[in-house]
């Protein structure tokens, strides 16, 4: 094969992973950066792809919640009190990230570059949503009602402009890489009073104007210095990354209403371990 047609393929492969990794909390930029090496993928110093192939999978979601999307909407022209709110809570958590982001943007790049310290976010990561659903109100059964007794929003209507401001700087912590997006915005969620499905279902809805702000973003900063090839790349991906989360997305939905994180927290500190002897025996 040409070396270009690896590349394809590799780019294929990585857009894949993209897709089933975005929407549970371990990290799909860790993912893409961490696989990208071992595979020996370049996409550049300023990591455009990994930055916008994510929105592929935001499409997915996009497309499964294109009916709620359009109620939104509809909502929001009809003056309908409760969608109105919605959108002033997405708008509310958005904020803090799209500061900070377009802030600190050169710093947090530098940072994709740096393997230790996906070890130290993927270890820390998983210690806390074990600590997280430890919690006696977390810690049952997510079917039951009992589950989430403390929580004050059950619903995406339901929840606050607190709460979602919570949700909004919990969002700025994940721009570091190895965090997981859905991760912090989930887990902050919860801690702030959010039933765990409603928190999960406000993260998926968050993703859409972040990721869209961010792959604008890379874009108009960085697209007009691709290459050929590393531009077909990014088009693979992307397609590769709408295709595979289609179908996680309601795969996530139906699992988190049943089960709690610990299977995440518990394969993010495994992988956070086996990237650490990798990085101490290369």
């Amino acid at each position: 094969m040409t070396e270009s047609t690896w590349f394809y393929l590799k780019a294929l492969f990585l857009g894949v992973v993209e897709g089933f990794t975005e929407f549970i909390p371990v990290s799909s930029t860790a993912h893409l950066l961490i696989l990208g090496d071992w595979i020996n993928f370049s996409s550049g110093d300023n990591k455009v792809y990994e930055v916008v192939i994510q929105f592929g999978s935001i499409l997915a979601v996009m497309w499964i919640f294109r009916e709620r999307i359009w109620q939104l909407l509809r909502g929001i022209l009809s003056q309908d009190r409760s969608e109105l709110m919605f959108a002033r809570n997405l708008i509310i958590a958005f904020l803090p990230a799209a500061v900070i982001g377009a802030l600190a943007i050169g710093f947090i790049k530098t940072l994709f570059h740096n393997p230790a310290v996906f070890v130290f976010t993927l270890i820390a990561g998983g210690l806390i949503m074990l600590w997280v659903e430890r919690k006696p109100h977390y810690a049952k059964n997510a079917v039951d009602t009992v589950a989430s007794e403390r929580a004050t929003a059950h619903t995406l209507e339901q929840i606050s402009w607190k709460q979602a401001l919570v949700v909004g700087f919990a969002q700025c912590v994940a721009m570091v890489p190895g965090t997981s997006r859905s991760g912090a915005t989930i887990i902050g969620g919860m801690l702030a009073g959010i039933q765990r499905k409603t928190a999960t279902e406000f993260s998926f809805f968050l993703a859409m104007p972040t990721m869209l702000a961010a792959t604008v973003y890379d874009f108009y900063k960085h697209g007009g210095a691709l290459a050929d090839h590393e531009l077909w790349g990014i088009i693979i991906g992307f397609v590769a990354a709408f295709v595979s989360a289609l179908v996680v997305v309601r795969a996530v939905l139906n699992f988190v209403s049943r089960h709690t994180y610990r299977p995440f927290a518990w394969y993010r500190i495994a992988l956070g371990l086996v990237v650490l002897a990798w990085l101490y025996f290369r």
